[in-house]
């Protein structure tokens, strides 16, 4: 193909493929087309649909919130097209499955197979936590203790389907790539993290290409959520990022790939360009942030500096921001904040800057999140249409958009543009600070040329019947929505940018409509399922009689290598014949030969080597070189020629003195007869010669004029078909003698060679020997001798194997005809023609069209690359492979709901016990220790009523010293009562989870916002609890109401101790076992009756109660 370069090159990376499958959207276009439609792709699920383990305590709690973006059909897999075999594919998480799909579909839409990409292609690639190896593979413990003892050593299907290590390179290992693969995980920023390091490796020409994203899918993909106000996720399941009723984010499924190349070496290559990256840049946040998981302005705003100084661009030139635009309370206002401050080091102008972000769309995407946002920013760019900001009504009043560089966009609308090309950022911020921003520019304008040839070849292949009518029904569909695409780019990119397979159909067409017509129907398509060992190839060369004006002029006009050898033969004839060769066949009318001057020798001879060598010299072009060849009369010369027993230059002196000799012999006659050789022997007396035996029944005799007409007078009396040849001369009959002896004279000054190809003799009907090849009197006696055409044909069918393909290099179909009737077979691509014959009923660049297309469905390897090496071609997206899915799925265990307290911890052991005593699962944990009970009578001390509300204060405080120890698994309990939660080291997320349970714990409204507020210590939030506990949680935790002491125990003379009254359990408050109760649960149970009965003496001892009696035994 000719060299783009010439066209003005930015510096960066480009991107020239991209496939995703996203929430709403199996791939790019269905994305876009969401995007332009506005359209919500966060699913929201009733309770029956609803696939997690929470049991429906939770499910009816008020913030439980059922919505979430998925994936469908997650389960199936084209497991044959990737080399699996079921049971891998099973245990493979469907984030590798859906990534190995996305990455082949973006090599196809970059029109790139791996396989015949001479240059390396990375891998740079994260996706999340394999849930689907935790919850359907590892099905109970039992597999879990067997994988964990496996470990490095067995268990390999597990281990490779789900381990994060091998993600990337067990791509490069599926698709053949040899580039560096580099597993990235900086969770939500993960895919455009890989984006950028894979521009580093293409910039280090570490690789050649780069395939970079994410995928993240997590099961089971159809769950709710606990939402808390002004924390992480959305209480609403909606995605409002930058507006004011910004609420959270919303979690999802998806996947997206997109395929970098150097820019230069993209516009060289005629790559479709969706964008280019300029700069890029990464860092982390380190410890500067309230916790963990918290966003930082100052790290966020120094990537988005970099990445500007990095793409040597200024902040002005930017006119759009693909932000990460989570829609937390504070995640959106800090991202805002510090692109200002990034923009505002080289610009004071306003409100010239959109951003939008993807995820009210799909949702947040997780690994996949930097990615889907490239691939929309890059689609924008490339269409210059900017998406609307889904759910944006009234913006954020926490984000100071007033006087900022920065609007949201509201509507879908075009992409203005100022000076310069336009230009966009895309951010990604993960969770634990990693960082990235890249910055795209529209690409640049693509240079296609016109097409040199009026037909083009489209090639459709696949790896089944099935998957090939998918494939062409999706192609005449595009054909059918995109007729201004360039017909040769299609063809193009369909046959040098595609993976040939086995089952394949092509077409040569005119036009996009025709194309799409013949792909759609069927009819006139060329089909071809090519197996085992290649098909041998032979060329025939046609012999005098077969030439005819303008032959071959079609591909003169259209391909330079057919025209180019046709000049360098004019060259060598011109002093020759004293004329053009081209000109007498392909000049304009006073010029051109008529039918009646061809049949002269000296000409048609010299023109029939011409066509013939062009011909070959066009197909050699195309990758299709013969194993064998075979010529008719002068037709051998040709294969001669190719097979080196004498130059181009030698054999156009040879055969131009051989028809100027042939046509100063007397005139005669030729004839065609349709009787077997021996069977026509006894006709053939005097000066009347068998010239040539081109079929077991068909023969030719040669003479004087009046001999011959005679011999044909004889022969239609007896009823046997003859037909008198168009030809001036008795050809290959004693009336050549004269000839070939003045021949003689003139090879004898050829330098001759053993062929290199073998080639059949036309004189002898068996192989052309070296001793043949290097004699003149062969070459001389050449014209003399018959032409025994069906032996040889037979010779050359013998030794070429089962289903060997004949190609005629020459004008016409009169070798094929022969070919076919001589044993060839009538398969449609057994013989095949490479011009048409004079009638022309079909153009010359159809019929060497749909000839190459033949070869290319019978399995033959075209050099596409040489094919279209003479015009500058683009590779273009179009329909990818249609994969064959199958479900490949291992299902997980049944729920047990065993999950319903969403505590992030165990629970703790004093209620495990009361939990199990009580029939409870042990996964749900119960504020109420011990069930109330009275306790032995005391007497009331003047402070009973400070000493009940210190006694509920205590035991709230507690129950938040035990949380926190429980959950962060420090001890808390010595801290300093003023300590905040900050200052004994929680962030963000850890009071996120603290904040949950204790809404549960005590049915109360709660932030974790509060927790970094107002509620910042143990006695405050305490405080709070105990203010707005509702009645049915305060009973549990209001201490006893104090009793009189008998006066019996009021004896001594000091003052009487205040003793507070303990919630002790008797034997009588715990409730009955159930019938079907466990030995465990039974033992459980006693040990808690002594302990109660334990406790209760000790206090009655304490108060002077009786003591209370042990059980009798049972």
């Amino acid at each position: 193909m000719k060299d783009n370069s010439a066209v003005e090159t930015p510096p960066g990376v480009a991107i020239v493929g991209m496939a995703g499958r996203f929430p709403g959207a199996d791939d790019v276009a269905g994305f876009w087309r969401n995007l332009r439609e506005n359209v919500e792709s966060i699913s929201h699920f009733t309770d029956a649909e609803l696939e997690d383990a929470f049991d429906p305590s939770v499910r009816g709690d008020p913030n439980f919130v059922r919505a979430r973006s998925i994936l469908e059909g997650v389960e199936n897999f084209d497991a044959g097209f990737f080399a699996m075999h079921a049971r891998e594919a099973e245990l493979t998480d469907p984030q590798h499955r859906v990534f190995l799909e996305c990455a082949w579909q973006t090599l196809e839409d970059a029109g790139y197979d791996p396989a015949a990409y001479k240059g390396a292609i990375g891998v740079f690639a994260g996706c999340s936590m394999s849930t689907y190896f935790l919850r359907n593979v590892l099905r109970d413990r039992a597999a879990v203790e067997l994988f964990t003892s496996n470990y490095q050593v067995g268990s390999y299907g597990e281990l490779i389907g789900a381990l994060p290590d091998v993600f990337a390179t067990r791509l490069s290992y599926k698709l053949g790539l040899r580039g560096p693969a580099m597993t990235i995980q900086t969770a939500c920023s993960t895919s455009l993290v890989a984006i950028a390091e894979a521009c580093k490796s293409l910039l280090l020409y570490e690789s050649d290409m780069a395939l970079a994203g994410g995928v993240s899918i997590t099961f089971p993909q159809k769950r709710g959520y606990l939402a808390l106000e002004g924390a992480m996720v959305s209480p609403t399941g909606h995605v409002r990022s930058f507006d004011a009723k910004a609420d959270g984010t919303v979690f999802g499924s998806g996947a997206g790939v997109v395929l970098l190349k150097r820019i230069e070496d993209a516009i060289a290559d005629g790559d479709t360009i969706y964008a280019v990256i300029r700069g890029t840049a990464l860092n982390n946040d380190g410890a500067a942030r309230a916790g963990f998981t918290a966003p930082s302005v100052n790290g966020q705003w120094e990537a988005i500096a970099a990445a500007l100084a990095n793409a040597e661009v200024e902040a002005r030139s930017i006119s759009y921001v693909e932000c990460h635009g989570t829609a937390t309370p504070l995640g959106d206002p800090i991202e805002v904040a510090g692109l200002t401050r990034a923009f505002r080091a080289s610009t004071d102008d306003v409100g010239f800057c959109a951003l939008g972000s993807v995820k009210p769309n799909v949702g947040h995407l997780d690994a996949a999140a930097g990615v889907a946002g490239v691939i929309k920013t890059a689609l924008a760019l490339r269409t210059r249409q900017l998406p609307a900001t889904l759910h944006f009504e009234t913006p954020n009043p926490r984000i100071a958009f007033e006087g900022g560089p920065f609007y949201v966009n509201k509507t879908w609308r075009d992409w203005p543009q100022e000076t310069g090309p336009r230009r966009a950022g895309v951010s990604a911020f993960g969770v634990g600070g990693t960082n990235a921003h890249i910055v795209l520019e529209e690409a640049p304008p693509a240079v296609s040329e016109a097409s040199i040839r009026p037909t083009q070849i489209i090639c459709v292949s696949a790896r089944s019947a099935a998957a090939l009518e998918k494939a062409r029904q999706n192609l005449a569909a595009y054909l059918a929505d995109n007729p201004r695409t360039p017909l040769a780019d299609v063809a193009f990119t369909m046959a040098a940018g595609r993976r040939a397979f086995v089952h394949r159909a092509a077409i040569a067409a005119d036009d996009a409509a025709a194309a799409s017509a013949t792909l759609k129907s069927g009819q006139g398509l060329v089909f071809g399922a090519p197996k085992g060992e290649p098909r041998k190839i032979a060329f025939m060369f046609p012999g005098q009689g077969a030439q005819y004006p303008a032959m071959g002029q079609g591909l003169f006009e259209t391909e330079p290598a057919f025209a180019d050898s046709m000049r360098r033969s004019a060259e060598i004839l011109r002093p020759i014949l004293n004329a053009d060769l081209c000109a007498l066949l392909y000049g304009d009318e006073a010029e051109r030969l008529s039918a009646q001057a061809l049949q002269a020798t000296e000409f048609a001879q010299p023109a029939l080597f011409s066509v013939g060598l062009a011909l070959a010299e066009l197909w050699r072009e195309r990758g299709v070189a013969p194993q064998m060849m075979i010529g008719h009369s002068v037709g051998e010369f040709v294969g001669a020629c190719l097979a080196g027993v004498y130059s181009h230059e030698d054999a156009l002196r040879l055969i131009a003195a051989r028809g100027r000799l042939m046509q100063e012999m007397p005139s005669g006659s030729m004839m065609a007869v349709r009787l077997p050789e021996a069977e026509l022997a006894p006709y053939l007396k005097g000066d009347v010669a068998l010239a040539a035996v081109n079929g077991p029944k068909l023969c030719v005799a040669a003479g004087p004029d009046d001999a011959i007409a005679a011999l044909d007078a004889q022969l239609s009396a007896q009823g046997v078909m003859t037909r008198r040849l168009h030809t001036s001369h008795a050809f290959h009959s004693p009336m050549m003698e004269p000839a070939a002896n003045a021949l003689r004279k003139v090879v004898e000054g050829v330098k001759l060679s053993p062929p290199t190809v073998p080639l059949i003799s036309s004189t002898t009907g068996g192989w052309l020997t070296a001793a043949e090849a290097v004699s003149p009197d062969y070459w001389a006696a050449h014209c003399r001798e018959p032409v025994r055409f069906s032996a040889g044909l037979k010779t050359m069918l013998d030794a070429a194997g089962p289903d060997p393909i004949l190609i005629e290099a020459g004008p016409g179909v009169t070798l094929s005809t022969l070919a076919r009737q001589g044993g060839a077979g009538n398969a449609p691509d057994a013989v095949l023609a490479s011009l048409p014959d004079a009638s022309r009923e079909a153009s010359d660049t159809e019929i060497f069209a749909r000839a190459t297309a033949q070869l290319w469905c019978a399995g033959v390897v075209i050099d596409w690359r040489g094919l279209f090496s003479h015009e500058r071609r683009l590779r273009v997206p179009l329909p990818t492979y249609p994969f064959e899915r199958a479900r490949h799925w291992l299902e997980a265990p049944p729920v047990t709901h065993a999950a319903g307290a969403l505590a992030d911890t165990a629970p703790r052991e004093p209620e495990v016990l009361a939990s199990l005593a009580a029939g409870a699962s042990s996964a749900f944990p119960t504020n109420e220790i011990f069930p109330p009970m009275a306790a032995a009578p005391m007497t009331t001390s003047q402070n009973d009523t400070a000493s009940t509300a210190a006694g509920m204060t205590d035991k709230l405080r507690r129950h938040l010293v035990d949380l926190l120890e429980s959950l962060s698994g420090e001890s808390v309990a010595d801290a300093a009562p003023d300590a905040t939660f900050l200052e004994m080291g929680f962030d963000s997320l850890f009071l996120s989870q603290v904040t949950q349970q204790l809404q549960r714990d005590f049915k109360v409204k709660l932030t974790f916002r509060q927790l970094l507020g107002d509620l910042a210590t143990i006695p405050a939030l305490a405080a709070h609890i105990e203010e707005v506990l509702p009645p049915e949680t305060r009973t549990a935790y209001a201490p006893s109401a104090p009793a009189a002491i008998p006066a019996a125990a009021a004896a001594p003379a000091s003052a009487p101790l205040a003793v507070t009254s303990f919630a002790v359990p008797v034997a009588a408050a715990l409730p009955p076992l159930g019938a079907g109760a466990s030995g465990v649960e039974q033992i459980i149970r006693d040990q808690l009756e002594t302990m109660s009965r334990l406790m209760a003496n000790q206090l009655a001892a304490l108060g002077g109660s009786p003591v209370l009696a042990a059980p009798a035994p049972a």
